[in-house]
């Protein structure tokens, strides 16, 4: 599918964004581990969601769709699944195949992950290495690369110190952890989405945190069944809260958005920026915290963005680069060489679209500087690459554009976002 790109007058409107996509895998992961039944209210009907929901239907898990986004999963337990029959498909979902590898480690079964295109050019050495120290049988193309073959054994427990922060290693050795006797304990060097601990502490599991530091001891054999309401995902609503900061005259209330502050760095840098955004009816819901967000278009000034931050607002990162070119003065992106390692190498990609857009923008090894405000141009092509958030991020910066940009391959927007178009039809005045 081909997305063309169309300038928007202004933004107005009350939108309800998709469930988390994060905690959408988690909640399905838990559920079908535990005993009994669980309720998902919320849950993102995207494509790579789907995928781990699949994977776990095809290990016989019983999942019954009750209404959109409504799901009940019988809960196997620890040790009820069972082997696929056939290869488990990821699709373009990161998340599954780093979180199922962890997972399926330590089964007493034989498992096959692959995924698309994409997928299988993104390197699976940080979680193959010290699931391989806990005793864990994984084969790789190139040991580094998908397909992975998983020979399910018994694990020995790690005390391991994350080169990175990142939440899907932590998670995918939090789960192996899950099947072993002693104590796991693993330390991250900055702060990364912890929606896995707190989703373990809401099953019942024995989970510490200090600082950067957790320590697993599973000190019973079963996870209880529970109702889990999956808020609103702040990487999807970060697109809509661009396009209003923006766009003169605009005004956009978001319900029910999950501002875990693992998530929340988006956050942080629109008011840093001078952005008009307000939280309203802060709560917790299932173990997270949510609010509703009022954003209003505003005067942007440039910001540095860099050190712990970074893993807070990653996924994020494109279009902050487009709120940096509206912004006055520069704005400075560091120490997020990971952008390279995603579903594209955003990076690259985001310095070719700017410069395209007519944006004064360098390349650093491990970001982008951007001098703003500039009025953008389009007229252009783009190839999204396969990477919903580079799709996502055009069609965003092309509300401001006479000329449209014509945009490639936007499927992969339903990898994470599949109601993306029509919100951004419903408040879109043209």
């Amino acid at each position: 599918m081909n997305l063309k790109t169309r300038k928007c007058h202004k933004l107005k409107g009350d939108l309800t964004i998709p469930g988390d996509k994060s905690i959408s895998h988690r909640a399905i992961i838990f559920a079908s581990l535990a005993k009994g039944y669980s309720n998902l209210i919320g849950l993102l009907e995207s494509e790579d969601c789907l995928k781990t929901l699949n994977a776990f239907r095809l290990m016989g898990v019983p999942i019954e769709r009750n209404s959109k986004a409504n799901y009940t999963i019988k809960g196997v337990g620890l040790k009820g699944l069972k082997e696929a029959d056939r290869v488990i498909d990821c699709g373009n979902s990161g998340t599954s195949m780093r979180l199922l590898t962890g997972l399926l480690a330590a089964q007493d079964f034989y498992t096959v992950l692959s995924g698309d295109t994409s997928l299988r050019k993104r390197p699976m050495d940080r979680i193959i290495k010290p699931l391989r120290e806990m005793k864990a049988k994984i084969w790789a193309r190139r040991d580094n690369y998908a397909p992975l073959s998983i020979k399910g054994s018994q694990l020995s427990a790690i005390n391991y110190t994350l080169p990175v922060a990142s939440a899907q290693v932590k998670s995918s050795l939090l789960l192996a952890g899950l099947y072993t006797d002693g104590k796991t304990i693993l330390r991250e060097p900055g702060l990364s989405r912890d929606h896995t601990e707190r989703m373990l502490q809401g099953f019942g599991v024995n989970l510490k945190k200090s600082g950067l530091s957790i320590e697993l001891d599973l000190q019973k054999d079963r996870l209880e069944g529970q109702e889990i309401v999956i808020p609103a995902d702040i990487s999807s609503a970060a697109f809509f809260i661009t396009a209003a900061l923006i766009i003169d005259d605009s005004e956009l209330l978001l319900r029910n958005i999950g501002i875990n502050p693992s998530r929340s760095g988006f956050l942080k840098v629109v008011k840093d920026m001078g952005g008009d955004c307000q939280l309203i009816n802060k709560r917790v819901v299932s173990g997270e915290p949510v609010a509703d967000i009022i954003v209003k278009s505003s005067k942007l000034t440039g910001v540095n963005i860099s050190g712990d931050l970074i893993p807070t607002l990653i996924d994020e990162l494109p279009i902050i680069a487009i709120l940096a070119s509206r912004a006055e003065g520069r704005t400075v992106i560091k120490d997020a060489a990971e952008l390279r390692v995603k579903e594209s190498d955003r990076i690259t990609n985001m310095i070719s679209i700017l410069s395209n857009m007519g944006v004064n923008v360098q390349e650093l090894t491990d970001g982008m500087i951007i001098n703003g405000p500039v009025e953008l141009k389009g007229g252009f092509e783009v190839d999204s690459s396969g990477d919903h958030r580079i799709a996502m991020t055009v069609a965003i910066a092309g509300l401001l554009i006479d000329e449209p940009i014509l945009i490639n391959n936007s499927d992969s927007i339903k990898t994470s976002f599949p109601e993306f178009i029509d919100l951004l039809n419903k408040c879109s005045v043209t």
